[in-house]
């Protein structure tokens, strides 16, 4: 077994064409160290509808340039193979360790295998890539990123011609094809004969964010940005500069892109402590908002003055963001249909059916949201806003930001804040209160335990409210195709619980419904809606035994 692990591993180093991967895969078959060459080489990295995703460093089980070699020639193979020979591809690189590198290896792999080839020209956010397939009419795309993963990790995330992420069947058939590649020595990878993209395709989609904006709206909403080390300063700053905002005060510890993330545990803005940069400069500068992009920019954190908070500032939820974005856009007039994610919150189905829109929900990922018909604007809970569709049909921090930032400039002109239309929501439609309850694990067995738990005993009540339902989603519905979830209906709450399809987590998403009669209920709606969370996520956490 050891011999047989170590004669594995000597094939891989052979093939790497990685110095520093080689090093390191070389230390560790001179070192002996069969325990972890075990990890490296317990499999493959799998790639599904989320691309590829996981740490840096040799060997299968790891992201590296040779895990990226193959993957782009499966990729390649595949486009091929469904009458793509000479289409475009075009890739776009975040800022992490190996982006840039991984980016030109799939350049070159394209280019070897008879497809054209453009790299975007220096790294940027992952919707100006998301753009870039429709605006330059690619057969595919690629973006090299892991979003905002701890800083080892690395990722790749492929778009076909429409602009959406990859689904399946694609995922499986592009799957099939990398597993089909055989010995590295055979990708042809030439040295040249790509196209490294201008700046003409950033100013491009610049041109278009504009259009997210209502002409002549009010553009006085004052911001401290963070791009939390990542890609998205040089490009938000200048959407805003555009669109005639004040220039947003910017967190300078935070500002210029860094792989090391140096003053975050993760790069993440609903992670604890990761705003609190963002939060001191808005102390001293005193903004009407705070926005936060993610490392790669297609997420948008939004915080708001409120004395009632610790330190005078609160991070809103995803869900509020998306509920305030769909009610600005129906003031807007908007026409078309209203979609999100399963695990994000109803009240977005209660504005559209007010507002006479069309309504669909979807599973998880923009992959499916982005495909809904008609779509005109979709949210996930996760941060994650497309509010230009026919632009980016894919989540965009940067017009999301905007959009944030022209309805707060409405507002401020009428004395009003992002709070008080919160305030109308609940009073209009019932206070939905959202939470999470999100296990990250070391073991993956953890969450494979925990949801064969709760097939086998589900629930029958939680927080003291009656399960009225219980869905296994595996088994799909009459409105959804199958996934790894179970769906719980209660008397006036909904709870989701389902594996986290990029990190080690089980995520479990909580929702509440508290009916309140007049402005002055709101405090009590608000303090039943927390109370009932937190007894829901201790029932759960005991049901599911984490």
């Amino acid at each position: 077994m050891q011999h047989d692990l170590i004669a594995q591993a000597r094939t891989w180093l052979a093939e790497d064409p990685d110095p520093e991967t080689r090093d390191e895969l070389a230390a560790l078959i001179e070192a002996g160290d069969t325990q972890e060459l075990a990890v490296r080489f317990a499999g493959t990295l799998q790639f599904g509808t989320a691309g590829l995703r996981g740490e840096l460093g040799a060997g299968p089980m790891r992201m590296n340039r040779s895990v990226v070699i193959r993957a782009a020639a499966g990729l390649a193979a595949y486009l091929k193979a469904q009458g793509q020979d000479g289409g475009l591809v075009v890739i776009g690189y975040d800022a992490r360790y190996k982006s840039a590198d991984f980016a030109r290896d799939t350049a070159a792999v394209m280019t070897g295998a008879g497809l054209r080839a453009a790299v975007l020209p220096r790294p940027l956010p992952t919707p100006v890539l998301a753009y870039a397939i429709r605006h330059l009419g690619a057969v595919a795309g690629v973006e090299v990123t892991a979003s905002h993963n701890p800083p080892r990790d690395n990722g790749y995330k492929v778009y076909l011609g429409d602009g959406s992420q990859i689904v399946p069947p694609a995922d499986g058939e592009i799957a099939a094809a990398i597993a089909a590649v055989g010995p590295l020595a055979d990708v042809v990878r030439p040295e040249g004969g790509w196209e490294v993209l201008g700046e003409d395709v950033l100013d491009a989609y610049l041109a278009r964010t504009d259009a997210v904006l209502s002409a002549g709206s009010p553009r006085t909403a004052r911001t401290v940005y963070t791009a939390m080390h990542g890609v998205g300063a040089s490009v938000l700053t200048a959407a805003f500069e555009r669109a005639g905002f004040p220039a947003p005060v910017l967190v300078a510890e935070q500002a210029e892109p860094d792989p090391a993330f140096p003053t975050v545990a993760f790069p993440n803005p609903e992670e604890p402590g990761a705003m609190d940069l963002a939060f001191a400069t808005a102390r001293r500068a005193a903004p009407d908002l705070v926005i936060a992009n993610d490392p790669d920019a297609d997420r948008c954190a939004v915080a708001v003055p409120d004395p009632a908070a610790d330190g005078g500032w609160r991070m809103l939820r995803g869900d509020e963001v998306g509920a305030l974005l769909a009610a600005h856009l129906v003031e807007r007039g908007a026409s078309g249909v209203f979609a999100e994610s399963i695990v994000s919150s109803s009240l977005l189905g209660r504005i559209a059916e007010k507002a006479g829109l069309g309504y669909e929900e979807t599973l998880t990922g923009f992959k499916w949201i982005a495909r809904v018909e008609g779509l005109r604007y979709g949210y996930e809970e996760a941060l994650g806003y497309c509010v230009d569709p026919e632009g980016v049909r894919d989540k965009d921090g940067i017009t999301a930001a905007l959009l944030v930032a022209e309805l707060a400039s409405g507002l401020k002109e009428r004395g009003r804040t992002l709070l008080d239309l919160l305030d109308d929501l609940a009073l209009a439609h019932g206070l939905h209160a959202t939470d999470q309850l999100s296990v990250r694990v070391e073991d993956l067995t953890v969450i494979a335990d925990a949801m064969a738990r709760l097939r086998e005993q589900p629930p029958t009540a939680l927080a003291g409210l009656a399960v009225t339902s219980a869905e296994d989603l595996t088994r799909g519905t009459d409105r959804l195709p199958p996934t790894d979830g179970l769906r719980y209906h209660l008397e006036g709450a909904r709870v989701i619980v389902r594996p986290s399809g990029t990190e080690p987590k089980l995520k479990c998403y909580l929702e509440v419904v508290v009916p309140v009669a007049d402005a002055a209920g709101l405090p009590a709606a608000r303090a039943r809606g927390a109370e009932l969370l937190a007894a829901i996520k201790r029932d759960l956490a005991a049901a599911a035994g984490i």
